[in-house]
């Protein structure tokens, strides 16, 4: 019974251990920030399905949930030059609308305004822009990154349907410490 309690105690001790969580940003600091951008949606549709790309359907969930996060206030956002964002600040990016005047075919061939309106279209974010803290172990050289923010990025295009390039959104910090 007492080698039983023992083998017990003993099993216990080692499942706590092994479920206290080590700190995961261990090692020499590298940077404090970098950023760089991320594409999740393959540029090139003849790439491997898993190159600069997130499977369709989860890369449509990640973006949702992000985007609605934001929307809904669960998160703290801020503009790309880290002025705090309400919620309706963030539902307002992207968001057009145009007043176009058009004359009708018939007579008396009259005037009329038709309201156009653009929202932003969640299939032309295609990458996320990330700041980081990277960290090195001297000893095994393993590298652990601490995501501080991540920014979508919106694909523009000019009139004629060309890329022009891309626009982040805005920020959604992680880290308390940041916007510093």
């Amino acid at each position: 019974m007492k080698l039983t309690q023992i083998l017990l105690a003993c099993a216990l001790m080692g499942l706590m251990i092994s479920c206290h969580r080590q700190d995961q940003y261990q090692g020499t600091l590298i940077t404090d920030r970098i950023q760089y951008d991320v594409d999740i949606k393959s540029p090139d549709p003849d790439f491997d399905w898993w190159v600069q790309n997130i499977e369709g359907s989860k890369r449509e969930v990640f973006i949702r949930r992000v985007m609605d996060a934001a929307y809904e206030g669960k998160v703290r956002t801020f503009s790309y030059f880290n002025e705090p964002l309400t919620p309706e600040q963030v539902k307002e990016i992207g968001f057009q609308a145009d007043t176009l005047t058009f004359q009708r075919s018939t007579p008396p061939y009259e005037f009329y305004d038709t309201v156009v309106e653009r929202r932003i279209n969640l299939q032309d974010i295609t990458r996320f822009r990330f700041l980081e803290e990277w960290y090195m172990d001297p000893e095994s050289f393993m590298i652990s990154k601490k995501v501080i923010g991540i920014a979508p990025v919106l694909r523009r295009y000019t009139e004629s349907g060309e890329l022009m390039g891309y626009m982040p959104l805005f920020w959604i910090y992680f880290d308390e410490n940041y916007p510093k």
